[in-house]
C-alpha cells in the first residue's frame, strides 16, 4: 500500500474558513478594547490638567485659559497634548471659561483626540472630545460610555 501523509486542499480550505470567521468575530472587539484603552491617555490627560488649574486658582484666584495656539500656556506649566510629546499624543487639550460663567469661577478642559497637532490617525468615533470641568462633571461628545 503507498499511504501518503499530510494534508488534502479541501481540509486546509475548511482550515482557512474556520480562521477568517474567527478572525471576523474577534477583530471588532480588539479593536474597540484598543481605542477604550487609548481613550484612557486622554482622561488621564484632563485629570492632571485639572489639578494644574486648581494649582493655578489657589495662587491667582483665577483659572487659566490655554490651547495649542496660545502662547502663555508653556509658561504656565499647563500642556496642550496629552502624551509624553506633542507628536506621539492622541488628544490635544484646550481650556475655557465654563459655558455661561467666568474663568475666575469655572474652567471647563477639553480633549479632542486626532487633530493634526497630534497623531490625526487617532478616531474616537464612539466618544469623540471629552470634556472635565471644575465642577467635577464629565462628559463626552459621543453617545458611547465614555468615563469609568
Amino acid at each position: 500500500m503507498n499511504m501518503k501523509s499530510g494534508f488534502t486542499l479541501i481540509e486546509m480550505l475548511v482550515v482557512l474558513a474556520i480562521l477568517a470567521i474567527l478572525v471576523s468575530v474577534a477583530y471588532p472587539s480588539y479593536a474597540g478594547h484598543v481605542v477604550r484603552t487609548k481613550r484612557t491617555e486622554g482622561q488621564i490627560a484632563l485629570f492632571e490638567a485639572m489639578q494644574q488649574q486648581e494649582r493655578y486658582h489657589l495662587q491667582h484666584n483665577t483659572y487659566a485659559e490655554f490651547s495649542s495656539s496660545s502662547e502663555d500656556a508653556a509658561p504656565q506649566g499647563f500642556r496642550w497634548w496629552s502624551g509624553a510629546t506633542a507628536a506621539a499624543s492622541l488628544y490635544e487639550l484646550d481650556a475655557h471659561a465654563c459655558p455661561g460663567r467666568d474663568i475666575a469661577d469655572c474652567v471647563e478642559l477639553r480633549a479632542t483626540p486626532g487633530t493634526a497637532k497630534v497623531d490625526a490617525r487617532f478616531r474616537d468615533p464612539e466618544c469623540g472630545v471629552l470634556t472635565f470641568d471644575s465642577q467635577g462633571r464629565h462628559a463626552a461628545a459621543g453617545s458611547g460610555r465614555c468615563w469609568p
